[in-house]
């Protein structure tokens, strides 16, 4: 099992209520990013290209749960950066637990068998080890030796406490899918479920080259959930939102299904790029221009099928087209025929990079706090 019963079906509860009440966005899990810093550097990441002074800083416990309750989604994913290298990292844990959320506490694993005792196993709790693929590939990706017999290491320790653990894998261009299709083998032996989702664009990412386009996607995909059939894989994702990267389904972004909260306050307008910052939850979904982004109306977002944006997507027309969703479970996903419609581009806008200012405002503002602080010491000493 990827994930407790209970849990999907105090989700499933969530969303029939979120459609009772007419309400068209609503938050589904919250990514909180409590900081930038990690312990590897991908070269297909975009999070931990800033510099020291931002990667220093840390959400308090405080704010963490403070942005959880605003909030309001059921779920709490803790992506960064590392979090295990955040000091209160239990104590968040443990508060986001308190309010009864479910947690998946996002990791590479490198640090998860010293900080295991900052946990206690509950049905609240699953981790959420990073694994790109077998070790060549998982070490090639993450750009160091040995990342993968570590982790391997972090897993097998959380199993044996009786810690639910769980694996995201993060698939790039030039991933064959035979290959991929042995890494799912590999997690259904070691008895863990597997999160999977393409990897976005970052601008910042060093590794431009390893992105895939849509229609790699969907033809890759394809390959591999053929390579699957009769496998019993056990893959986290809803089977619309599998179905959908197999390119079976039109779908839509809805990037308020998993807003982020990280040390700049709500990230505009998802988790994987940002074009503004608000200060409250409230002001993230009233004043985000939410119709001006997405696949076709914006060019940061062509080349997108990642989980944050598509999987509120699929679980959404799940309840509100339930049909769908068992006619799906009885035949599976289609590897084999046409397409779904791809979602033209012609009348999306260009891309603005805003990243820079970002970047100095908060390095601004970071001085002015350290010049003030400067100034009350002083004061206390006179």
């Amino acid at each position: 099992m990827v994930l407790p019963f209970f849990l999907e079906r105090r989700m499933g509860a969530y969303l029939l209520k979120q459609k009772l009440l007419g309400r068209k966005r609503y938050p589904l899990v919250l990514m909180l990013e409590p900081l930038f810093r990690c312990n590897l550097s991908c070269p297909g990441c975009g999070k931990i290209d800033y510099p020291d002074p931002i990667l220093n800083r840390r959400m308090s416990v405080a704010e963490c749960l403070e942005a959880a309750a605003e909030c309001g989604a059921p779920m709490v994913a803790i992506p960064g950066g590392e979090p295990l290298i955040h000091r209160e990292i239990g104590e968040i844990v443990k508060g986001l637990i308190a309010q009864k959320r479910f947690v998946s506490l996002c990791t590479n694993a490198l640090l998860l068998e010293k900080r295991l005792h900052l946990f206690e196993p509950s049905p609240y709790l699953f981790f959420s080890v990073h694994l790109d693929g077998l070790k060549e590939h998982h070490d090639n990706a993450v750009s160091q030796d040995g990342v993968f017999d570590r982790a391997l290491r972090g897993i097998l320790a959380a199993k044996a406490k009786g810690f639910t653990v769980n694996v995201n894998a993060t698939v790039f261009d030039g991933y064959k899918a035979e290959d991929l299709a042995r890494f799912l083998d590999f997690a259904r032996d070691l008895g863990v479920g597997v999160f999977i989702s393409p990897g976005y664009a970052y601008e910042r990412a060093s590794g431009q080259e390893h992105f895939l386009n849509r229609r790699k996607t969907k033809e890759l995909f394809r390959k591999v959930f053929a390579l699957g059939k009769g496998k019993r894989w056990t893959l986290g994702q809803s089977q619309l939102f599998l179905d959908f990267m197999a390119g079976n389904q039109q779908f839509h972004c809805t990037p308020w299904g998993m807003p982020a909260r990280n040390i700049f306050g709500w990230q505009k307008p998802c988790y994987l790029f940002a074009e503004g910052y608000a200060k409250t939850y409230k002001e993230l979904i009233e004043t985000t221009d939410w119709d001006s982004y997405g696949t076709g109306r914006y060019e940061k977002c062509a080349d997108c099928m990642a989980h944050c944006g598509y999987e509120a997507t699929a679980a959404d027309a799940a309840i509100s087209n339930p049909f769908k969703s068992i006619a799906l479970a009885f035949r599976g996903i289609r590897t084999e025929g046409p397409m779904a419609p791809e979602i033209a581009l012609d009348k999306q806008r260009p891309a603005t990079f805003v990243h820079s200012l970002h970047v100095e405002r908060e390095l601004a503002r970071l001085k002015q706090e350290e010049a003030a602080e400067a100034g009350q010491r002083l004061s206390a000493a006179e």
